[in-house]
């Protein structure tokens, strides 16, 4: 067990040599990462803007018995704002957002840009709009919500859709985050340097040290000749 206990001292000793000796290069790669990571961050990608705005989906004329609100009528409504949430992101809301506005996109490209989130135990969905553009993401997220409404009546034959509220011009971007994406490109480059540090020692196999001629070659040191320094 001590034995043992040994070993593994001597193999910790040897893992913080290795690392110590080529310590420089963990640095310089880790430091370029981080470096490499910021510029692309700030200079390189394009700012992303998210508008959003909030609905309220009621249910279709249809469902009311009496015209009067049934006990289960807000289970009814969760379940609906999952129709209308594909709703608002179907061809045809698409297609008229982009006719209406004269977008130079594809139904497939806004689909892309447009997200619907279903508010949890309410009847409000939140569409959302993320663009290069601040001014343009907040104007194409109410268009969406409101070409949503027109043809919700349509398709549904639902008369009560409100907007509660307007998405207005977002100050700040949603991405890139610089932070994050340095601390995340520093850790990645730490990693792949220690990797190339503990590959090139495996490659090396050049004998260093007393130790390795013992090691590797299995003889005893006699004895070293020492550096002389010139005086």
């Amino acid at each position: 067990m001590e034995q043992m206990n040994q070993e593994i001292e001597l193999d910790l000793r040897e893992l913080i040599y290795i690392i110590r000796r080529r310590l420089w290069l963990i640095i310089l790669v880790t430091i370029l990462a981080v470096g490499s990571s910021g510029v692309i961050s700030f200079f390189v990608l394009e700012p992303i803007y998210k508008a959003s705005t909030t609905i309220m989906v009621g249910k279709p004329a249809d469902y009311i018995e009496g015209n009067q609100l049934q006990i289960q009528d807000l289970n009814l409504n969760q379940r609906l704002a999952r129709t209308y949430g594909e709703i608002v992101k179907s061809r045809r809301v698409s297609e008229d957002v982009i006719s209406q506005l004269k977008l130079n996109l594809t139904p497939q490209q806004l689909k892309s840009k447009t997200s619907v989130d279903l508010v949890k135990d309410t009847e409000f969905i939140t569409i959302s709009v993320t663009d290069t553009n601040p001014e343009r993401a907040a104007i194409i997220a109410n268009k969406v919500a409101e070409v949503f409404r027109d043809r919700v009546m349509d398709i549904m034959k639902v008369d009560n859709v409100q907007v509660l509220d307007d998405a207005i011009v977002p100050t700040s971007h949603i991405k890139p985050r610089p932070s994050l994406n340095m601390a995340i490109a520093g850790a990645l480059g730490m990693m792949v340097s220690i990797f190339i540090v503990f590959l090139l020692e495996y490659l090396d196999s050049t004998i260093k040290t007393p130790g390795d001629v013992e090691k590797y070659l299995g003889l005893n040191v006699i004895g070293t000749i020492p550096i002389m320094q010139d005086s």
